[in-house]
């Protein structure tokens, strides 16, 4: 990307209004979700783009994305971090899988849907379906067999592979767990 790309800052989620700026984002990695179009193909659509926080902290860190406040000031990253530190649990971790992935060339969506914290595609939604859930787990969390069998079972039903996800925040690494569930 060349330019940077405006967003403004609305309550917990980031609008991208110009739609030419959308397009690009999305088109270019499956930022946000055009406004009111539940399963998108392609960049053919003329509206807005809602980003969620964890994609503005990515997009901003990297230089792509400059964040307004309704006053049309510019949010600093320190700021949005702060912001996404009271939004999501364990932000820290769940932002270095996050960086890890797309950095890797992944498509992230949030996975709150599927009851985990990522659903992660290889080429896109719309081009194919998301192979992988990714549950984050911080060193110290106690993860039950219940929770497992739960997240590995739900993963089976929709045709998915259950990822656990491991940061070592001070490495800025990751360790990803796969589990598969195969019948003897």
């Amino acid at each position: 990307m060349n330019k940077q790309v405006l967003g403004h800052l609305i309550e917990n989620r980031i609008i991208i209004w110009n739609i030419e700026e959308s397009r690009t984002l999305f088109g270019g990695g499956y930022y946000g979700k055009p406004i009111g179009i539940s399963k998108p193909k392609g960049i053919d659509f003329d509206v807005p783009i809602v980003l969620d926080l964890i994609e503005g902290c990515y997009l901003g860190e990297r230089g792509e994305l400059s964040i307004l406040s309704k006053s049309g000031k510019t949010i600093s990253i320190g700021r949005i971090k702060t912001l996404c530190r009271k939004q999501y649990d364990n932000f820290d971790a769940k932002y270095l899988v996050f960086k890890v992935l797309k950095d890797k060339g992944y498509i992230v969506s949030p996975g709150i849907k599927f009851g985990c914290d990522f659903a992660v595609y290889e080429r896109g939604p719309g081009i194919d379906h998301a192979p992988f859930l990714i549950s984050v787990y911080v060193p110290g969390t106690n993860i039950t067999a219940t929770s497992i069998v739960l997240s590995g079972r739900l993963a089976t039903t929709v045709k998915k592979q259950f990822i656990l996800a491991c940061p070592k925040l001070r490495k800025g690494q990751v360790y990803f767990v796969g589990i598969d569930w195969w019948r003897a």
